[in-house]
């Protein structure tokens, strides 16, 4: 029996999982992650430098983001869609068990998680980042698998930029 597997199709991303009912598929709105330059050297280079990770489960999705991070599109900032997760973007998201967040995905120097501001080297963090408004995401957290839909992205508009020399 095969528990999971993924399918990459050239011209987008398709995800299938098994499960007890049925296979599902998971088409992303853009095709892969995308990424404004700026964030996603910034994000390398944190990702690069936390392999000391506290525990395997966040260990696994920062490695998952690393290998996403391998097709994702990196844009210009004139050029980022407005519906894509990066740094200081409001999120609203549900999962299939019932639950709804809203959380602000930031550096991790900015958690605050009283405030709902989650750093992007966190498993939600790390699921979240990149997608856009409206897709759906399998992700592997501490109590388990779980699929996330992507109800509402806003960006913060007086958040600061993340300023990283190219």
């Amino acid at each position: 029996m095969i528990d999971f597997f993924k399918l990459k199709i050239h011209s987008s991303l398709t995800f299938y999982f098994e499960n007890d009912d049925n296979v599902k598929d998971i088409e992303m709105k853009y095709g892969s992650l995308i990424l404004e330059k700026k964030d996603y050297v910034y994000l390398k280079r944190i990702l690069n430098i936390s392999g000391y990770a506290e525990d395997f489960e966040t260990q696994k999705s920062l490695s998952r983001l690393t290998e996403e991070l391998k097709t994702a599109h990196v844009v210009d900032e004139h050029e980022m869609p407005d519906d894509i997760i990066r740094f200081n973007s409001h999120v609203n998201v549900s999962s299939e068990a019932g639950w709804k967040a809203s959380l602000q995905i930031v550096i991790p120097a900015d958690k605050d998680y009283e405030n709902g501001k989650i750093s992007v080297l966190t498993p939600m963090g790390a699921a979240l980042f990149g997608y856009a408004q409206s897709d759906e995401v399998d992700w592997d957290f501490p109590n388990g698998r779980q699929r996330l839909k992507i109800n509402k992205v806003a960006s913060n508009s007086t958040a600061e930029k993340i300023e990283v020399p190219i």
